[in-house]
């Protein structure tokens, strides 16, 4: 029974340290800003600039988890980690697009309280310490936004921050209406557009997160077709128990067992060779293939996946 083990490794366009020194930056900026806007937000009586705070105080979170897992990710495998700690940053972007979905919630049930209940406002501070916030998100944004295009765990840090700006631009809309138009209805009619916005995007993006860690296939490589391409090759016979999954975020593995057509086992090894050629261009350079002979083949295999425990 021939075994073939092989890796592929992605590249990141920043290097690590670069990265780890502006994602430590954003954190700094972010619980800056958080301390001005409470204070400003208790002082003003505004419900949308104190939702902002905690919406940057949630910021701040999202990116210590995501600097941690970024940290984590890097350490090699071992004993106990056998496939690595590359997952780290999966399960830091899950934890920050739940946060993002329970803040929403509780925006939605602040704004619906404010409602029943009118807050007197102060225009004037909720503008000024909202633009203070727009420029600070905006650094944030700019620090982790190339990074964001790469890895999930960032990019949720990323939409934390981007609705952050969004928020911002809400509140600072809000204000300027208070201040001239006495239009106190728009201080919870903003934080439920906030919310909503949150709740959209975290939503969107939540699904991806979830795929990798259920050992999802890659969106854009169908099975189907790595079969096709597997049982194309020459002197292979049968394809089964194909499993194909996102070991992270970039990297694509597979692990199938490949019955071999008769009198082909003396070209077992190309045979392996031309499979794993085969498997490149779909972006599969993690492959564990399990050669058998045609006379001890399986009969009535299932071809993707295995049988369930107890059939």
């Amino acid at each position: 029974m021939a075994h073939d083990h092989s890796h592929g490794h992605h590249h990141h366009h920043l290097s690590a340290d670069a990265g780890d020194r502006r994602v430590g930056a954003a954190i700094f900026f972010n619980l800056l800003l958080t301390a001005v806007q409470i204070v400003g937000g208790i002082l003003s009586g505004s419900l949308a600039l104190i939702a902002d705070a905690i919406h940057n105080l949630s910021d701040a979170f999202a990116l210590i988890i995501a600097f941690a897992a970024r940290k984590i990710a890097r350490r090699p495998a071992d004993e106990e980690m056998t496939f690595g700690y590359a997952r780290a940053e999966t399960v830091a972007a899950l934890i920050n697009y739940t946060t993002l979905i329970l803040i929403g919630i509780y925006l939605i049930y602040e704004a619906v309280l404010r409602f029943f209940d009118p807050q007197e406002v102060t225009g004037w501070t909720i503008v000024i310490i909202a633009a203070v916030a727009l420029v600070v998100d905006a650094v944030t944004a700019f620090l982790t936004w190339r990074m964001s295009k790469t890895s999930m765990n960032i990019r949720a840090a990323f939409l934390h921050n981007l609705a952050d700006a969004m928020g911002s631009v809400a509140v600072i809309v809000a204000g300027t209406l208070i201040i001239l138009f006495e239009w106190h209805i728009v201080d919870p009619l903003i934080t439920l557009l906030i919310a909503g916005y949150i709740l959209w995007h975290a939503w969107a993006e939540i699904g991806a997160v979830i795929r990798v860690l259920m050992l999802g296939r890659p969106p854009e490589i169908p099975a189907q077709q790595v079969l096709q391409a597997m049982q194309g090759v020459e002197g292979v016979q049968n394809v089964y128990h194909l499993h194909l999954w996102m070991m992270e975020e970039q990297t694509a593995a597979l692990q199938a067992h490949v019955t071999l057509a008769p009198g082909q086992w003396g070209n077992a090894d190309a045979i392996k060779d031309a499979i794993r050629a085969a498997l490149l261009p779909m972006g599969i350079a993690h492959s564990t293939l399990e050669l058998e002979c045609s006379r001890h083949a399986r009969q009535n295999a299932p071809v993707i996946g295995h049988e369930q425990a107890g059939a």
